[in-house]
């Protein structure tokens, strides 16, 4: 999910099929360029870098993967290259174009299956998985998280894993960025419940932010939580990169932190995003 966003505001419920759209053409208007500030984000890659970690240690090569909320197929096509069978699955049908190429380009589409589906279509999804991943918060666009986990505990074969990376209520760096300017009300954006409108690229993006574990109750009946940390919860977050490039190794000395730290009690529940492991019972 594109963190470079606009002006965020609550909205009444409930969801629906327009507000699905909405999000689907804001991703569609991005995709052509997606990968430039993005795939050259440093601190998007530190993050992107402890989910290929995190997946790699819950999952051996050869399993079958499905990435829900593929984008670009940027963490697709690194799976597929380490030996693994991938579906990748996406909303936007610009960014299945664009994981569709890079496969190819990669030399992997032998091994990466890129469908057109969003997250809220996963009952027309069949086949077995050994785990699915989701990275930088296309969950926090699910209408209905409760229907997910439902689909991911037919989807997941027992003892499998899901490793997700999603967008959390307490990021202690945009708290301080936003007040300091006394942009109270942006400041406290991510902890309103109910879903949040986004703007991005003049379209809009219908989102909701999580606690880790009031994330976790609604995969509770299907899915043990094992683990849980904060990312980015000593470094800023992703659309402030810039500040990281005019003092990398200060900054570099805070992701150390973040490595050593971010899985500790309360500061786990911290951070940009967190990402979460459960196991399928």
């Amino acid at each position: 999910m594109n963190r470079h966003a606009e002006a965020s505001q609550a909205v009444p419920e409930p969801f629906d099929e327009t507000r699905l759209l909405d999000t689907q053409r804001a991703f569609d208007s991005v995709a052509p360029d997606y990968d430039g500030p993005r795939g050259n984000n440093e601190l998007i890659q530190r993050m992107r870098t402890t989910m290929w970690n995190t997946v790699g240690a819950e999952l051996p090569a050869g399993s079958r993967l499905l990435d829900l909320g593929c984008g670009t197929g940027l963490d697709a096509v690194e799976f597929a290259r380490h030996g693994y069978h991938v579906v990748a699955s996406d909303w936007s049908p610009e960014m299945i174009e664009r994981t569709r190429a890079r496969a190819v380009e990669a030399g992997v589409e032998s091994r990466l299956s890129a469908v057109h589906l969003g997250i809220q279509q996963l009952h027309l999804l069949g086949g077995r998985f050994d785990g699915v991943y989701s990275n930088f918060g296309p969950l926090n666009c699910a209408p209905d998280l409760h229907a997910v986990a439902h689909e991911c505990a037919r989807l997941v074969r027992p003892g499998g894993s899901l490793v997700f990376s999603v967008m959390g209520r307490i990021c202690p760096w945009e708290l301080g960025h936003y007040a300091l300017r006394r942009r109270f009300r942006r400041a406290g954006v991510r902890f309103g419940k109910g879903v949040r409108a986004v703007g991005m690229n003049g379209h809009t993006i219908w989102t909701w932010y999580y606690m880790p574990r009031e994330f976790h109750a609604a995969f509770a009946e299907h899915f043990t939580l094992t683990s849980y940390r904060g990312l980015s919860v000593f470094l800023p977050p992703p659309y402030m990169v810039d500040r990281y490039r005019r003092h990398p190794g200060w900054y570099e000395r805070l992701g150390r932190m973040d490595d050593r730290l971010g899985h500790l009690p309360v500061l786990r529940d911290m951070g940009d995003h967190f990402l979460i492991v459960m196991q399928r019972r």
